[in-house]
């Protein structure tokens, strides 16, 4: 499954672009061994590459690097084809939710020793930690996360009479409610941002999908959920964000761009679009985590991000995991971060992207961020979402108890392969 909040974050936030769908060889070029790693295109940058390259091979004489850049299109058909023995590299990057369906063929090397002893687990992002843990074994190294905070205009919030930003749920809808006038949209949220329904749901104790002793049944009408929806609902009606499309139709950076827009909730990358479509706003976009009920938190996030796994028919997998554990690593996680915005893979490195404001935020929502059910079935689920237009019904007047009954049936059926 391609990981959407993903390759947002990555396409916005990348400075340097790696070329093509090649391959990066190593620097050395005379190691006893080569290992070969896949990396998603526009993951990192080239400068990255090199720095880790040049480092690991000095530290490591006897190891080659060979990367092989990869394109998210089409990837997921190549990585199982991979874990059966077909051209076989030593590590992978997948998308943190796509761990569970790759570890569903039996392919992947069982990483919860070095987890646990090598990399500090329990100090891990749960958003990446969490989808690449199955059944309690550590399939997945989390890498790197990115997740969506609330961009706003600092002109329309001083006009609002508004000088901080709301740190709960209470006070984002009052004044998203008191930005709402005078021509300017309050909050611009689409109908089907799911992304962001599933943190309000998330927030409320409940989940898009509850495992039930290894069946999966919809839970998008439980109480829990149908909070998170009617919290949904009255955000999005301090706007006029479109109730049957998603944020790209239109994209909601272009309406954004318009300038009379408090608020939109995005990745914090689309504050650069905005800025090219509107020079005016530059220096007057502000960030602030997604609130939570409380002040104590912040709210529940989506993350997006990357997990590495070693397959287990690799030929050099312990080399492999070497390598894995130097990317994970805090050098390195603390050079990603710095390099690309990302947020790193433990909440006590976010000290490193201080004086970023947007990565800065997106790190404190990060501490709150969950990922979709780690059923292998989950991307069907998505191929032909029905929690989108659940979200449309309600939002058009439809009884939401009856809407959520009939999309969670549908998501149960998907998830049971029928």
């Amino acid at each position: 499954m391609k990981n959407r909040v993903l390759i947002g974050a990555v396409a916005l936030v990348s400075t340097v672009v790696l070329g093509g769908c090649g391959y990066l060889p190593g620097t050395g070029g005379s190691g006893d061994k080569k290992v070969t790693i896949w990396l998603m295109k526009d993951s990192v940058s080239a400068d990255f590459l090199d720095r880790f390259t040049k480092s690991y091979e000095d530290e490591h004489p006897s190891i080659e690097l060979e990367f092989k850049i990869q394109s998210w299109s089409g990837i997921g058909p190549k990585v199982t084809a991979a874990l059966k023995g077909e051209d076989t590299p030593d590590v992978i990057e997948v998308g943190n939710t796509q761990v569970a369906q790759y570890a569903e063929s039996g392919g992947l090397r069982d990483l919860t020793l070095e987890s646990m002893r090598d990399l500090g687990s329990d100090d891990w992002l749960p958003g990446l930690a969490e989808p690449g843990s199955i059944e309690g074994i550590q399939y997945g190294i989390p890498w790197y996360a990115a997740n969506r905070v609330v961009i706003y205009n600092k002109d329309l919030f001083q006009q609002a009479g508004i000088k901080n930003p709301p740190k709960t749920r209470q006070e984002w809808v009052e004044d998203s409610r008191a930005l709402n006038r005078e021509g300017n949209q309050g909050m611009y949220l689409a109908g089907q941002n799911w992304y962001v329904l599933a943190g309000f749901i998330w927030d409320e104790g409940g989940d898009l999908a509850n495992d039930n002793g290894g069946e999966w049944e919809g839970a998008l009408d439980t109480p829990a959920a149908l909070k998170g929806m009617a919290f949904y609902k009255e955000l999005q009606s301090y706007g006029n964000g479109p109730k049957d499309a998603d944020e790209e139709k239109p994209p909601q950076t272009d309406v954004f761009a318009k300038g009379d827009v408090a608020q939109i909730i995005s990745v914090p990358g689309s504050a650069k679009l905005i800025e090219q479509k509107n020079p005016e706003l530059k220096g007057k976009l502000g960030y602030f985590p997604i609130p939570g009920k409380t002040a104590k938190n912040p709210g529940s996030v989506f993350t997006g991000g990357s997990d590495l796994i070693v397959p287990a028919k690799a030929e050099e997998r312990s080399a492999g995991i070497d390598v894995v554990k130097a990317l994970a690593g805090e050098k390195w996680q603390a050079d990603l971060a710095r390099t690309m915005s990302y947020v790193p893979n433990k909440p006590a490195l976010a000290q490193v992207i201080e004086g970023q404001e947007g990565t800065a935020a997106m790190a404190q929502g990060a501490r709150r961020g969950r990922a979709t059910p780690s059923s292998p079935q989950w991307a069907a689920v998505e191929a032909d979402n029905p929690i989108k237009p659940y979200m449309t019904a309600v939002l058009q007047g439809g009884d939401p108890l009856e809407e959520a009954r009939s999309a969670s049936e549908r998501i149960t059926a998907e998830l049971a392969g029928s």
